[in-house]
């Protein structure tokens, strides 16, 4: 058995407070992102200083983290309408050169 064919994608970590979660996803559900992971009550040191993860009174204080990977295609429809949401609030946007094995997963569903 030969090696393994791996696909070029980008993986998108977005971090935002709990209250802006709902905004992101449907960011990528109106994009057509196959997929996220969300990360709830995470901790970090960033630009505005450390933020505790715990739960103070619900989950719109704490910090979430929501993860998505999408073929190249993507990434600018989703960066571009992110853009003016992270110039008026906190939060945080990664994009890291990713390789999935099931690139079938990743494709667009046909209706």
């Amino acid at each position: 058995m030969g090696s393994m064919e791996l696909h070029p994608m980008k993986e998108i970590k977005i971090i935002v407070e709990g209250e802006h979660l709902h905004f992101v996803t449907d960011v990528l559900d109106r994009i057509k992102a196959s997929g996220y992971t969300i990360f709830s009550n995470i901790s970090g040191k960033g630009h505005h200083g450390f933020h505790e993860g715990h739960l103070m009174f619900n989950d719109t204080s704490s910090l979430q983290m929501i993860l998505t990977v999408v073929p190249e295609e993507k990434l600018d429809p989703i960066l571009s309408a992110l853009k003016p949401f992270l110039e008026r609030h906190s939060g945080g946007v990664f994009v890291l050169e990713a390789s999935v094995l099931r690139r079938d997963h990743f494709a667009p569903k046909e209706s």
